[in-house]
């Protein structure tokens, strides 16, 4: 089975379920997101419908699906089932909204599972605005039954983006280290799973060292370094045929590549002597060019998401900071100046903010701040904490934190406001985490 597929093979059908009651089909309810304090939306889901008594275990498995995403992301509250007063058992039916207001919904989610004759699953389901009575969005899939997790995480998104007026990010997934066995003798596995923690596959056996594994922005491609005999090498990883080519074998050191916005480039830091520069590759020519040329350590480099700047790191200012400059080079701005050093940058999606990782006085934080500079944020801050990368819509930051002592890293998840820090479950230890781009 492939690991991937596109939206249009996954779903074989899409339509859009029209209203059932009168009045506009889509209301104006939006989910204000502010940066303080913020009261989740509360919002019921009732377990599916089944359309045949053989349906009723996907039907449970999709709603706790969404469920979970939904509650997670921090800006919904779903209401237990046991306070419900009302039982749906027909998704064709206008809810009774009254008993719905009165355990204080605001949203409610109603959906049907149906196994069809030719083997295929149809999803179903309609986004309820409580206080008015209009439906919000329905639409209506169909697809192979195995693939039922991603039809979670697709209606997961509309109902995010319904109620938020954000793009969703639960049809995503990430890369990540995976790290077993003692401390001394830990063997590393560069392993993909689904933003949630669910499908984790391997994609190396452990036996050479992996280090930063990131997306490309265009494509379901990989980008990571493997420590073998001699050089180390970094590879591509095509996840659709699970094949890998060498991008090059770099004398002394390469650091952290990344993909420019188009996938067609790879940015990387190259260690010459007691320093460091950045230079870029055009994946079609093999031809590199160099961007920084200082007797300073330039690493970790990232794109802005319209390719026209990057933001790295550098000591030339005597300790590690973190400086914007252009895309093709030049004269480099310093955006960082609080106390500590700053390392591993990286640009969201949205454009909007650097996420970075801060040390100093004993503590490892996770931050953000402008690119201009201004703004700056810290997230999240605790014994050892590094290595931050955007979900897909920007909103919300994957790192991992190492409490040191016998244990291992872990991924942790929290939202750019700094609430919502959540724990994101792996097999086993988990370092140095990617978030890829929406699969839909």
């Amino acid at each position: 089975m492939p690991f991937r597929l596109s939206r249009r093979q996954l779903l074989s059908g899409m339509a859009s379920l029209g209203v059932i009651t009168g009045g506009p089909a889509f209301g104006q309810k939006r989910l204000i997101i502010p940066e303080g304090d913020f009261a989740p939306l509360p919002i019921a889901i009732p377990n599916f419908v089944a359309g045949t008594p053989s349906d009723g275990e996907v039907a449970v498995g999709v709603t706790q699906v969404i469920t979970n995403n939904l509650k997670r992301s921090g800006l919904f509250a779903p209401i237990d089932q046991a306070a419900y007063i009302e039982k749906v058992v027909n998704i064709d039916a206008a809810p009774q909204f009254a008993n719905w207001k009165t355990i204080s919904a605001q949203a409610l989610v109603t959906g049907r599972m149906t196994r069809q004759p030719d083997g295929r699953l149809k999803a179903e389901f309609r986004l309820w605005d409580v206080a008015t009575g209009q439906q919000l969005t329905g639409q209506q899939y169909f697809t192979s039954p195995e693939y039922w997790r991603r039809i979670a995480h697709i209606i997961s998104d509309q109902i995010y983006e319904r109620l938020t007026g954000e793009k969703g990010y639960f049809d995503s997934r990430v890369v990540f280290v995976d790290e077993t066995g003692a401390k001394e003798r830990r063997v590393k596995k560069l392993a993909l799973m689904d933003q949630d923690g669910a499908n984790v596959r391997y994609l190396t056996r452990g036996t050479d060292l992996v280090l930063t594994p990131r997306f490309s922005p265009s494509t379901q491609e990989i980008t990571y370094m493997e420590f073998g005999q001699g050089d180390p090498r970094v590879y591509l990883y095509n996840i659709e045929t699970g094949q890998r080519e060498i991008v090059g074998n770099f004398p002394g050191m390469s650091f952290s590549p990344r993909f420019s916005p188009d996938g067609q480039r790879i940015i990387m830091s190259l260690q010459q002597g007691g320093n460091s520069n950045l230079f870029v590759m055009d994946l079609r020519s093999k031809s590199t060019t160099r961007l920084t040329d200082t007797p300073a350590i330039d690493t970790s480099p990232s794109y802005a998401p319209d390719g026209t700047r990057l933001c790295f790191e550098s000591d030339r200012g005597g300790k590690p900071q973190i400086y914007v400059m252009p895309a093709t080079g030049g004269s480099a701005q310093r955006i960082s100046f609080g106390d500590g050093t700053y390392s591993t940058p990286v640009w969201s999606p949205r454009g909007d903010y650097i996420a970075f990782t801060k040390q100093g006085g004993g503590q490892f934080s996770i931050g953000i701040i402008k690119p201009d500079g201004s703004g700056e944020r810290i997230l999240t801050s605790g014994f050892h904490n590094e290595g931050p990368t955007f979900a897909p819509n920007g909103r919300v930051l994957m790192f991992f934190r190492d409490p040191g002592g016998s244990g291992g890293p872990s991924l942790f998840t929290v939202d750019i406001s700094g609430r919502n820090e959540q724990r994101v479950p792996t097999p086993g230890f988990a370092s140095d985490p990617a978030w890829s781009p929406l699969l839909s």
